[in-house]
């Protein structure tokens, strides 16, 4: 039998069903406790000659039912279950694969051949010894002989010559007895197919050269174990600078709550400057027949742009400009001479600003959306923001249909 591992691998590439019930993870046939030790090393252990720790089979199952997630969330979701958590740089290599780890056997369930078998069993039985209860029955092969099964046939017609028989009594022995030879025949063809696939004797091998090269023989090789999966959600970036309008501090009571605090208030609530902020967008989507769904859609806001990997520019569909050019020093799409202009072509670009304050220069001569704010009216930021997801939306229905808004 293979170990967890591989046979978890061989579900996951090929989309098998993967079955968790109670505590329980089965596979096919097969199954596992959910909280079995795989051979997958948990990082930091082992070294200096402390014991190896192994990642449990319901952690892997965890990671890759919550692969989807941004890492910070599987992180604090795998805390709450109290799951150890597998990091990126884990699940890119297979060295951290301990392949002289002792492999836990799996229980085999019955399968249908079984269960087919044990229905046939229950009914032959059923004339004289009642019926057969599926936990009674022992191996397939050791149970359910093709000359057990005459031995059976042989005492139901053994019965049925003993007692009066009416008309009606022979049709149901003619139709028996056709049932009887037809079943043995299924069952002899099913018994010349069975395998063995691994014995009590190949289980007690050693780890040693002859041990190792049955278990390479019967094992599939592992290859790299990768989670990456792609994300989907947008990115909106925001300016650095303290002076700004909206920051980390406040970003998410603008956008999400659709209200505008100052960062200088946020200060006084106490409230720390996060790294990032992940807005829940509210809002409602009509859906086939006219009916109205209200969703909440993830956005990422990020005010350090130059941290992006590469691949995460084409996710940002917004950014917020504050007007000196040099705020896009080092991004991609910039021109020689330091113009943004081919960024806006990329990204829309808006520009917060107070009603009564200046238009700043650069603002007025690149291609940005001003949203103007009120000192103190405000009721007037809730139609203001609505603006700016109006404007975002139909920006992305053109450029950035493949993403998640």
């Amino acid at each position: 039998m293979a170990d967890v591992l591989s046979v978890l691998r061989q579900y996951n590439i090929q989309k098998k069903e993967i079955v968790a019930k109670g505590d329980e993870v089965i596979f096919g046939e097969f199954s596992w406790p959910k909280n079995v030790k795989t051979n997958y090393v948990i990082w930091g252990t082992g070294k200096e000659g402390q014991p190896k720790e192994y990642y449990t089979l319901d952690s892997i199952l965890f990671l890759l039912n919550n692969v989807h997630l941004p890492h910070p969330s599987y992180v604090r979701r795998a805390a709450v279950s109290r799951l150890n958590v597998l990091t990126a740089s884990e699940s890119s290599t297979s060295t951290s694969i301990d392949r002289s780890a002792p492999i836990e056997i799996g229980l085999q369930r019955p399968t249908q051949v079984r269960l087919d078998k044990e229905r046939l069993a229950a009914r032959l039985e059923g004339h004289k010894e009642g019926i057969v209860q599926t936990d009674q029955i022992r191996s397939l092969s050791e149970a359910m002989s093709v000359e057990k099964i005459a031995a059976i046939k042989a005492k139901i017609m053994a019965k049925k010559r003993s007692t009066i028989k009416t008309d009606l009594d022979e049709d149901i022995t003619l139709k028996q007895r056709s049932f009887v030879d037809a079943e043995v025949d299924v069952t002899r063809d099913i018994v010349s197919r069975e395998r063995v696939w691994r014995t009590r004797t190949t289980i007690l091998q050693s780890t040693g050269k002859e041990g190792a090269s049955a278990r390479k023989a019967q094992t599939p090789a592992l290859q790299p174990i990768k989670w990456k999966q792609r994300s989907r959600t947008p990115i909106v970036i925001i300016p650095a600078a303290t002076t700004s309008l909206i920051t980390m501090l406040n970003a998410k009571d603008l956008l999400q709550d659709l209200k505008f605090v100052t960062s200088e208030e946020k200060k006084k609530q106490g409230i720390q400057r996060d790294n990032e902020v992940l807005l829940q967008r509210r809002k409602d989507q009509i859906q086939p027949g006219g009916a109205t769904l209200s969703v909440t859609v993830p956005y990422r806001v990020i005010d350090q742009p130059l941290k992006l990997a590469p691949q995460d520019w084409d996710r940002v569909v917004a950014v917020f400009v504050q007007g000196p050019a040099w705020q896009f020093k080092g991004w991609p799409w910039l021109l020689p001479d330091g113009s943004p202009v081919d960024i806006f072509a990329k990204i829309r670009a808006f520009h917060l600003k107070y009603d009564e304050q200046k238009m700043d220069p650069n603002v007025q001569k690149w291609d940005v959306t001003v949203l103007e704010l009120s000192h103190h009216k405000r009721h007037l930021d809730r139609p203001m923001f609505l603006k700016f997801w109006e404007t975002l939306d139909r920006y992305m229905v053109k450029h950035k249909s493949h993403l998640r808004f």
